[in-house]
This record gives C-alpha cells, sequence and structure tokens, in this order.
C-alpha cells in the first residue's frame, strides 16, 4: 500500500490531472512504482482468474482500466528520465526497466488471461461490437500474440529473459549517451575562435559556458545529429568546425566508460534471437509487419529507390562546394565539417539567404503565440491560452490551457524549450495524460526541444530549422490534443510507427504560408515584418540542399535496417566495420556526408521507440507531400480543410486502420509523385 504522503497515491486533483509537480520529490518515484507494479499485477490476475464467461467488458475493457497507478507515477517518471535527469533518476531507472520488461512479460504471456481473450477474438463477429471496440479486440489480441502468448514454456521464458536484458541494455545506451554528450561539448576560451558568431550566439555560447562553471569562456553544446549544423554553418575557423564535428561523431565510440559498441553489439544480437524465438527472420521483419509497410522489404525498398538519385545531387552539391573551399584553402578537400559553412555561402550567394540573419525575426514566444497556435486557431478553431497558475517540473517548462472552438476543454501543452545537461538531446513529444472518453480524461501533452538558452532578460532567437522542429512538435501535439477516441489503447499518436510522424510533417507546412508567417516573422527589436522579397528568396531556396539532407537521412535509414536485418546466428563482430560495411553496400558511404546519426549516438533505434523505424520518417512524408497537395488544391489555411482533417484522420488516433483513414481524408491511396518533387528526385 502506498503512503498517502506520497503525490502519487491518489488521482491529481488539478486541472485535466496535471501531476502535481511542486509535491513529487525523487524519494517518491521507488515506492510509486513499486505499489504501482504490484496493484497492476493484482489487478490484471483479477480479470485472468475469473471463471465466468469471458465478455468484452469483464476482460478487454477491463484491461483499459487497470494499471492507472502505474501509469500515473510512470508518465511522470519516464518524462523526467529525458528532460531532468538526475543520478538517482537514473539509478531508479536502471532499477526498474527489467522489472517493467518483465511485468510486460507477466501480463501477456498469463496463459489463463490469453485464453480469455482468444476465446472472445475466435467469436468477435458475433458480439455486436461496434467498429472501435472491435478493432481494440483485434488489437489486444494481435499484441499478446506478438508478444508470444502462444509459446511454449520454455520459449517463453527465454522471451522473458530477452526482454529484461533489452530493457537493461537500452536504458544504458540512453545514460552512456546523454553523459557521453555532455562531457564532449566543445569549450573556447579565445573568442576569435568564434569568429563569425553574431553578438547573439557569442552571448549564448557564453551563457552555457556559466551554467558550465567554465569562467570567461564559451561552451558549444552538441546537439544529438551528426551534423552541428547551427554553429558549422557560420565558424570561420575551419579547426574549430573539425573539432566540433569530431566531438559529434565520437560520441559512445571512445573506449571510454560511456562507449556504446558492446551494448549496442549485444541489443543487435538479443532484438535478433527474440525475432527468431517469435517466428520471424531478423527483429526488422518482426517489426514492420505491424506497421503500414508490412514487409521490411518494402521499408527497405522504399529507400532504395531513392538512394541512387540523393546521391547524386549529393555529390553535385559536393563539386560545387568543394571549389568553394579550394579557393579560400587551395588543394583542401571537403570534410563533412566544411559542408554547413559553404553550403550556407551558396544561399547567400546564390538566393541571396543568410538564415543566421533571419533569427532576429524569429523570437521564440513570438513564434508560438503568432505562428504556432495562430495556425492551428485558424485551421481548427482552437485556443492556446497561458496557464501561470499550475505547477511544471522545471522552472522553464510553460504550461498553456488549450480550448475547443466552442470553448470545451481539450487539454493543457507544456513547452520545454531549452537544452540543459539533465536534458537528452534532439526534440520530441510526449504525454503525461492520454485523452480516453472511457477514463474521463482529456490530453496533457509536452513538447520538448534543445533551444540554446540566451543571457538572462535576451530573447530567445531561434534559427530556421528550430522553427521548423517547433512546428513539427506542435503536430505531434494536436495529433494527442485532438484525439477524440473511447479506449485509451488509441488515443492520439497510439498509431503505428511509420503513420506517427505524417500529422507533424504537415504541420510544418504552415510556418511558411503567406497568412502565418505575416504574423508571426518580426523583427524583435522593430516589429518589422520579414520583408517579402526575403521570403520569396528563403522559398526559392528550399530544394537547395535536399542533396545532402536526403543522403544523410538515407543513410542513417540504411543502417537502421541493415542492424535489424541481422538473423540469430550472424556474427556481428566489429561494430565500427559493420557501419562501414553497412553503409558501402547501401551505396550511401560518402566520405563528406556521415549519416545523420552513426550507430553509437543513434538513440532513435537503440534506446528509443524507432528500431527498424527510422524510415518512418519518408515513409510517412510520401503522405505528407500528397497532403500538402490537397491543402493547396482546396483553399490552404481554412477552417473547413482543418476540420476535414481533424475529423477524418487527426481525431480517430489509431481507433481504425490508419490507411483507410487516410484514404477516408484524401478520397484515394497516397502518391509518392509529390515526395519526388518536393526532394528534387523526379527521376528516381
Amino acid at each position: 500500500m502506498l503512503s498517502p504522503d506520497n503525490p502519487f497515491s491518489a488521482p491529481s486533483e488539478l486541472p485535466y490531472a496535471l501531476p502535481p509537480f511542486n509535491l513529487i520529490s525523487e524519494e517518491h518515484y521507488r515506492p510509486a512504482l513499486e505499489a504501482g507494479l504490484a496493484e497492476h499485477a493484482a489487478e490484471i490476475d483479477e480479470i485472468a482468474a475469473r471463471d465466468d464467461e469471458p465478455t468484452f467488458e469483464n476482460t478487454v475493457v477491463a484491461l483499459e482500466r487497470a494499471g492507472e497507478l502505474l501509469e500515473r507515477v510512470a508518465s511522470v517518471f519516464y518524462n523526467l528520465a529525458g528532460t531532468d535527469s538526475t543520478d538517482e533518476i537514473q539509478a531508479v531507472q536502471a532499477e526498474f526497466a527489467p522489472r517493467l520488461a518483465a511485468h510486460e512479460d507477466a501480463i501477456h504471456l498469463d496463459p489463463r488471461l490469453f485464453a480469455r481473450i482468444d476465446a472472445l477474438h475466435a467469436r468477435r463477429e458475433d458480439l455486436g461490437l461496434d467498429e472501435e471496440s472491435l478493432r481494440l479486440l483485434e488489437r489486444r489480441h494481435l499484441a499478446f500474440t506478438r508478444a508470444g502468448a502462444g509459446l511454449p514454456e520454455a520459449d517463453q521464458e527465454r522471451l522473458r529473459e530477452l526482454n529484461a536484458q533489452l530493457s537493461t541494455l537500452q536504458t544504458r545506451f540512453q545514460q552512456n549517451l546523454l553523459k557521453d554528450t555532455n562531457d564532449l561539448a566543445v569549450v573556447l576560451t579565445d573568442r576569435s575562435e568564434l569568429a563569425g558568431f553574431g553578438e547573439d550566439a557569442l552571448a549564448t555560447a557564453a551563457e552555457a559556458a556559466t551554467a558550465r562553471g567554465e569562467t570567461g569562456a564559451y561552451v558549444l553544446a552538441l546537439t544529438l545529429p551528426t551534423s552541428q549544423a547551427a554553429p558549422l554553418a557560420t565558424l570561420r575557423d575551419r579547426a574549430v568546425r573539425e573539432r566540433v564535428h569530431a566531438a559529434s561523431m565520437a560520441r559512445g565510440n571512445r573506449g571510454n566508460d560511456f562507449d556504446n559498441n558492446a551494448v549496442v553489439a549485444e541489443i543487435a544480437r538479443l532484438r535478433a534471437e527474440r525475432a527468431a524465438l517469435l517466428g520471424y527472420p531478423n527483429h526488422a521483419a518482426y517489426v514492420i509487419a505491424d506497421q503500414t509497410a508490412v514487409t521490411a522489404e518494402a521499408a527497405t525498398g522504399l529507400l532504395e529507390r531513392l538512394a541512387p538519385a540523393a546521391v547524386a545531387n549529393a555529390r553535385t552539391e559536393a563539386e560545387e562546394l568543394q571549389r568553394l573551399l579550394e579557393a579560400d584553402e587551395p588543394q583542401a578537400r571537403l570534410r563533412p565539417s566544411d559542408w554547413p559553412y559553404y553550403a550556407a555561402q551558396v544561399r547567400r550567394e546564390r538566393f541571396d539567404v543568410d538564415t543566421e540573419a533571419l533569427r532576429p525575426y524569429f523570437e521564440a514566444n513570438r513564434v508560438y503565440t503568432d505562428g504556432i497556435f495562430f495556425a492551428a486557431n485558424r485551421l481548427y478553431g482552437i485556443t492556446v491560452t497561458e496557464r501561470h497558475d499550475l505547477p511544471s517540473y522545471h522552472p522553464e517548462v510553460r504550461t498553456f490551457e488549450v480550448r475547443d472552438a466552442d470553448g470545451g476543454p481539450l487539454g493543457l501543452f507544456l513547452l520545454d524549450l531549452y537544452t540543459r545537461d539533465s536534458k537528452r538531446g534532439g526534440a520530441w513529444m510526449n504525454t503525461f495524460v492520454d485523452q480516453s472518453e472511457l477514463l474521463g480524461r482529456a490530453t496533457v501533452v509536452v513538447n520538448v526541444l534543445n533551444v540554446d538558452r540566451p543571457p538572462a532578460g535576451e530573447p530567445t532567437l531561434l534559427t530556421f530549422a528550430e522553427v521548423t522542429t517547433a512546428f513539427h512538435e506542435f503536430g505531434h501535439a494536436l495529433h494527442a490534443l485532438l484525439s477524440s477516441v473511447r479506449y485509451p489503447m488509441f488515443s492520439g499518436t497510439n498509431v503505428p510507427r511509420d503513420f506517427v510522424e505524417y500529422p507533424s510533417q504537415v504541420n510544418e507546412m504552415w510556418m511558411l504560408w503567406p497568412e502565418v508567417l505575416a504574423n508571426y516573422a518580426r523583427h524583435h527589436e522593430t516589429g518589422e515584418a520579414l520583408p517579402a522579397e526575403r521570403v520569396e528568396k528563403l522559398m526559392a531556396s528550399q530544394q537547395y540542399g535536399e542533396g545532402f539532407a536526403t543522403t544523410e537521412y538515407l543513410a542513417a535509414s540504411l543502417l537502421d535496417q541493415a542492424w535489424h536485418a541481422v538473423g540469430a546466428d550472424d556474427a556481428i563482430g566489429d561494430v565500427q566495420r559493420f557501419e562501414r560495411d553497412a553503409l558501402v553496400k547501401a551505396g550511401v558511404a560518402l566520405d563528406s556526408i556521415p549519416p545523420r546519426y552513426r550507430t553509437t549516438y543513434f538513440a532513435h533505434v537503440f534506446s528509443g521507440g524507432y528500431s527498424a523505424g527510422y524510415y518512418s520518417y519518408i515513409w510517412s512524408e510520401v503522405l505528407d507531400a500528397d497532403t500538402v497537395q490537397w491543402f493547396h488544391e482546396n483553399g490552404g489555411l481554412t477552417r473547413a480543410n482543418g476540420d476535414h482533417f481533424r475529423r477524418t484522420l487527426l481525431g480517430r488516433g489509431g481507433s481504425v486502420d490508419p490507411m483507410a483513414a487516410f484514404r477516408d481524408f484524401r478520397g484515394r491511396d497516397p502518391e509518392i509523385e509529390p515526395l519526388l518533387a518536393r526532394r528534387g528526385l523526379t527521376g528516381a
């Protein structure tokens, strides 16, 4: 029994069941997780042990209702493990990762429970279920089957061991990466080494140094991708650029306590063994069987179709950048660390676009209130209002209430904008509370970014890429906030991995939509709107660099597929050699363009939920590009269009087949041509 003094002991009484962050301390997590596991296990046992005939209500719906305490604590704990980690949180995470994996196995491998679900599934057409309830029964049955419910007892025991080991290794990968990323931040002591930085960027680097106790220095923290594009696009000192790039490439691969090579090899081996136990040739086949792509061959086929044209475009771009480099340094050869710098030069000279000079027009608060929230209001009628009376898990986190066009409550949106040493790299969306009519819940969702913090009193000025990310992540938030489903299993972004990026990618289109851009892109000092001619040049420059962008993305995606095409009996050997061989075999091994993520810091696939699924971004982009075309053909930013997208797709979450939802929205199956045109791959 959990002590009533523990803030997790009862449902939150705050609006929308927002967790009472002001009452939660580190010492509350361990006992709350313990109690949550025990309570959920007891609830599951009660369902499984019933001796009456299984019904949809007493079995499937009962499973949806179970685990309230565990969900309450886990949603907070795992959000904070990624956003504001401490040594204690990491210790608890390492302790409970295998236990939570074992708990999931205990549910899915309970023969009594599976027998009840299997019996219902066998007569599902005779139960008189509505569409969403029937889908819930079918998805529950599939989840149990894919988790090994039909395996012999000995195989189930080995499966439990594999899942526990994998959960431990994935946690270790994440924690190693966080520590090594912080350790590799580039510290500079001579201001001249930062030549090319504007005053705002200099102040931000100095602020980062102060936060680390590096008095009189400048710190360049590392972002998650290989290419540290923001600093490398402006740093004039080639040696400093190379130093930053080398630090980025070294993460998890230095032979120190944070080295991830052995961790990765073991994760890949254990995933392959697990897939074989479950009847699949490899982990990729297992994962993708439950995605919209259906087969690993279909996913890899799309990547391989695009790769030759992307690489050809990248080689053409490289030749131009090589000439620019030689004008500065005769006989020098183009390095990955040179690419952002000279690509920025091309944009300035050919398109008269200086992305660094755009930052004064992208003040963060205005981007959100007058850009992202404005577009959402025009499309869906929703309003977003900041709440200063609610607690947050970190002083920098802002909380907003979201209401529908009729004033009805939709939920809360939390924004965690700034980078810090306790936060993992990248940007993502997560939920603290999932919408569900069954449980009477609205959404509490957070967007997490890693924007450099400016000095106190100075405005936060975003890069063009950060504005894109902000619109993208809010697209995920909208998917959660506009969810209108009965069962929590289907809430919001609980859709196949290769579908989940689609709505968020669609939301990116509004950042440059004329009505939206004119409303938010204003100089933070003068209020001057971003001049129309600069917008035109920016639009004209959009396709430049797609060779690089597509190639680095495809390299990472094909690397992911290679790691997860490993069979249970395949020897991996040296991790770095495996990576090199995979890239060469895929035809994407360009010296000047490393993969967007290399193996030892590929968090998406070795500690996140994208294993064998990084292809999802471009798979989803096929749907995205086709959808953008639909908006253009049907009048763009209108309530009618937004309501149609919301009704047919966003609001339905996982309650219907995702491709059926797309066809309901678009009126037909997706077409690839809009994507090829967008990326300049019309020859693919």
